[in-house]
């Protein structure tokens, strides 16, 4: 099968306005992103709505196309970014824009698990939670916890903790269960893709804000692998300075 890497990056953002081209050692965080992805020997392209952003990744030696900025989502502009290259991939992986941290074992993660799954339509990753970070980092809404079948197929993701643990103080439930959390990439079959960017947003969706939640209500399998890295989203300028010293000081 034959994949392409297309990274969504668009300038406006409630709460970091331009980020992508925010800099984190140096370097404007979109093209640290295309850095990051070009390790894992992939084809890739930046879908962007901003001139500034498409200059940017040029500049740098990469690949970008203007999108519609009146997309909902990263997934719908990834769709466009499909159509409007031509390409003939196979598969499309969604890596975002504000994840300078991404590591190719995690694109070779979703490659593996299509050339392992022929019928697979979409899949995504997901982390087992270290539960020295405590209940509290758990109890995080902006964590995005997932539960899967013995297949591996997803069966919920939910901001809240899942699974409840039955009969057991809350303070002990991480000692009585292993909890997973979502890591947010995704790779979809390209017919798929041009499929669920057409779905109407589900009841489930609208209650967790999760997309993929409308994936799963229509009936959409998703396949799930495990990695041992975690990402940093960025998502405010503290997250940007947390990223900095994290640069700084490992």
């Amino acid at each position: 099968m034959k994949y392409i890497v297309i990274i969504p990056a668009r300038y406006e953002s409630s709460r970091f306005p331009g980020k992508p081209l925010a800099k984190i050692g140096g370097e404007e965080m979109i093209v640290r992103v295309c850095r990051q992805v070009e390790k894992a020997g992939v084809e890739a392209a930046v879908a962007t709505d901003d001139e500034r952003i498409l200059e940017c990744v040029e500049k740098a030696g990469f690949r970008a196309v203007m999108t519609s900025p009146s997309h909902r989502s990263g997934t719908e502009r990834v769709e466009e970014a499909y159509r409007l290259l031509g390409s003939d991939a196979d598969v499309v992986i969604n890596v975002q824009g504000d994840e300078p941290f991404i590591r190719p074992e995690q694109i070779e993660k979703l490659v593996a698990i299509f050339e392992k799954n022929n019928d697979a339509r979409l899949a995504t990753l997901a982390m087992h939670f270290d539960a020295t970070k405590g209940f509290d980092a758990l109890f995080d809404p902006n964590l995005v916890k997932i539960v899967f079948s013995n297949e591996m197929d997803a069966m919920y993701f939910s901001r809240s903790i899942i699974p409840y643990v039955r009969k057991t103080d809350w303070k002990n439930w991480l000692k009585e269960t292993d909890f997973y959390t979502h890591i947010g990439i995704y790779g979809y079959k390209a017919k798929t893709l041009s499929e669920i960017v057409r779905l109407p947003e589900s009841t489930l969706e609208k209650a967790e804000s999760l997309e993929q939640l409308r994936w799963l209500q229509n009936g959409y399998g998703i396949k799930v692998g495990l990695t041992e890295f975690s990402t940093i989203g960025i998502d405010t300028e503290a997250d940007l300075r947390a990223a900095e010293d994290m640069l700084t000081n490992g």
